[in-house]
């Protein structure tokens, strides 16, 4: 069948790569010059990359890795100390380590906790523990129900202190969804920490040795090419023309150079665009169908990268490092972390600011100033002087992935819609990885399945579910 993507993100990207080895033909159509969407980069004046986001890889991402063993490119990704690492306000220049043994999984990430002694008190690790234990006896099932609560509010019911949430898990939420704990659902880390407590690797963490577009978009574009598929930067989609009967009858696409509109026709159609964008694009045929209704209950979130080249090294690790401040999130110096941008005399550090909703609208100025103000306080043997800025770049997307607050598992759609030749991708789709790169690539794959069931040609995939299932077992 030929297959039309509109949307060349990792959801876009994954789905091709799918079809092509389930045997049909991928069209994919991208707006920008650039293919990643959120994890998509730019080179500027000097040659240096300015990244969409700060991404890091991490060993509880099975589709992400295989995705990348199937390319042959799995070598790409340089895997870090098995370690997570937060920085204490309270104690300026100091990192607290959460070293995880080479032992099997939960035991490993227990000792990692128990053997910390800078941010929690002995009570506080045992409240920590006995909070977490019906996530790790009762599975993901339990974590889904706990969609109903922030997780703020699932804390206080385990009896876990303000303590806790301030030191471990602010930072944690605003690194996995760009909001504090008292908004966020408490499904969302609670998924996150149970395939870190189940997976001896789980909270292992690499980054992608060079920039996302070249080094992981290209592979799949290749792949894709060299198989039948195609894939065509520059060409937007402006409207889903429909049949009389509510089927797609094809894509109405422009090009962002002043080219005249055309249009394209498949046998099934995919939007991998972001929800937000889909809903501006839904046709008018389709308004009054739940399905598609309950998409006005997700939106994006904002978030603000933010990248500052130094022209001497600061005192950095070579990991991701997660930020317990205000305005940040979790930052990396990035000249230290990826091979392509390594540099042994200077500093490039990569910063997310979270939650963004009251900075998007800031001028790059003020980002900057602010978040130079945090750095005097993570290095305050270093900044604001001797050293020197050389440039910085702010990257906004004010709708990033899905705000994942309380409630919003149930808005969350199949990849199947009600349209027989009409398929959703995107990590705002219903599967086990929420808002990230590996929610992100595992929509693709399931949506590439879907499609594949519809076909005539080839006998039914698995289910949702049951792909879930396997991909976590």
């Amino acid at each position: 069948m030929r297959v039309a993507i509109a949307g060349g993100g990792l959801a876009g990207l994954a789905c091709a790569k799918y079809l092509v080895d389930a045997g049909h033909q991928p069209l994919l159509f991208e707006r920008s010059d650039v293919l990643g969407g959120l994890v998509a980069a730019r080179k500027d004046a000097d040659g240096d990359w300015v990244e969409t986001g700060l991404h890091a890889f991490f060993g509880a991402y099975p589709n992400m890795l295989q995705l990348l063993d199937e390319l042959n490119i799995s070598d790409r990704l340089q895997w870090k100390r098995h370690a997570l690492i937060f920085n204490q306000p309270e104690k300026p220049g100091v990192l607290s380590w959460f070293d995880v043994p080479d032992i099997p999984a939960p035991l490993n990430v227990i000792l990692s906790i128990l053997r910390n002694n800078d941010m929690l008190t002995w009570e506080q690790k045992i409240r920590f523990a006995l909070g977490l234990w019906p996530a790790i006896l009762r599975g993901q099932k339990y974590v889904e129900a706990m969609d109903k609560y922030s997780l703020l509010e699932w804390l206080e019911l385990q009896g876990i202190d303000a303590r806790v949430n301030s030191d471990i898990f602010i930072a944690a939420s605003k690194a996995l969804t760009f909001i504090n704990p008292d908004e966020v659902s408490a499904t969302i880390p609670l998924t996150a920490m149970n395939r870190f407590l189940r997976e001896r690797y789980g909270s292992k963490i690499a980054f992608l040795d060079g920039s996302p577009p070249e080094r992981l978009c290209q592979p799949i574009v290749d792949y894709v090419n060299e198989r039948g598929g195609s894939v065509q930067t520059q060409s937007s989609l402006k409207e889903i023309l429909l049949n009389i009967d509510g089927t797609v009858k094809g894509f109405l696409m422009t090009g962002c150079n002043g080219e005249p509109s055309y249009t394209v026709e498949a046998d099934a159609y995919v939007c991998a665009l972001s929800v937000d964008a889909f809903k501006l694009l839904r046709p008018e045929g389709w308004q009054d169908l739940p399905f598609f209704q309950q998409l006005d209950e997700l939106e994006g979130v904002p978030v603000i990268n933010v990248q500052i080249w130094f022209d001497c090294k600061l005192p950095t690790v070579d990991h991701l490092l997660f930020s317990r401040s205000d305005l940040l999130s979790v930052y990396a110096d990035m000249s230290e972390t990826c091979q392509e941008y390594h540099d042994p005399d200077r500093s490039m550090l990569e910063l997310v600011l979270a939650p963004a909703q009251d900075w998007i609208g800031r001028s790059d100025s003020d980002i900057i100033e602010a978040t130079m103000a945090e750095l005097a306080k993570l290095f305050p043997a270093h900044l604001p002087e001797p050293v020197k800025v050389r440039k910085t770049a702010v990257v906004k997307t004010p709708r990033s992935v899905y705000k994942a607050t309380p409630g919003r598992q149930a808005f969350r759609p199949d990849q199947r819609t009600p349209i027989s030749n009409f398929f959703l991708s995107g990590s705002y789709t219903m599967q086990p990885y929420l808002g990230s790169m590996e929610g992100a690539v595992l929509s693709g794959k399931l949506t590439a399945q879907a499609i594949a069931a519809h076909s005539s040609a080839i006998p039914p995939m698995p289910s949702t579910q049951t792909v879930a299932n396997a991909a976590t077992a």
